[in-house]
């Protein structure tokens, strides 16, 4: 379905699901001072349904851990993506965003410790997003991400004015459909 992210929160949230969003994706609502604010979260659940929720958990490398960022990637949080906060955070959500903000945008590859990272760890469908170029990112992601973890391809595509054609990455995800 279509998931709706950028600016959501608990005043707005309903509005989109019923003019058609089958999900909202949020990230900053749900952090506060740096943490995850859990009575946000929890009232966010209440209104809207675990169903219908994706967190945005984008993260950057710092000292050496994968930490979620939040304001347009921006402001490290003090929560590090890591298997406990995953399987804290699934029980509030129907699954996981993750960019790869260190490789976002720069067509340059993916951050393949990141995929294999969240193959591993989440218990939730997730979606990586990230510094996919080429099919051969894509087979990367579903290597590494042990074949459960989702990719969104933006600026590489050829419609955005990136290299990668759009027909083959369509061609590729349904090979997928059909090795499954």
């Amino acid at each position: 379905g279509l998931q709706l992210g950028g600016g959501v929160n608990g005043d707005n949230a309903c509005i989109y699901l019923e003019a058609g969003a089958s999900h909202v994706i949020v990230t900053s609502y749900v952090f506060n001072n740096g943490k995850v604010d859990m009575t946000r979260l929890r009232e966010l659940v209440q209104l809207i349904g675990k169903s219908r929720l994706v967190l945005d958990l984008s993260c950057r490398k710092k000292d050496g851990k994968y930490t979620i960022v939040t304001d347009r990637w921006q402001k490290f949080s003090n929560v590090a993506l890591d298997e406990e906060t995953l399987g804290t955070l699934s029980a509030y959500c129907d699954e996981f965003l993750v960019h790869g903000v260190d490789v976002e945008g720069k067509r340059l590859g993916i951050d393949e410790e990141l995929v294999g990272l969240l193959g591993r760890w989440s218990p939730i469908p997730v979606t990586y997003a990230g510094g996919a170029t080429s099919i051969a990112d894509l087979d990367c992601i579903r290597i590494a991400g042990a074949g459960s973890v989702d990719v969104t391809v933006g600026s590489a595509l050829d419609i955005f004015g990136g290299s990668l054609p759009y027909k083959e990455v369509v061609s590729w995800h349904e090979k997928q459909k059909i090795d499954i």
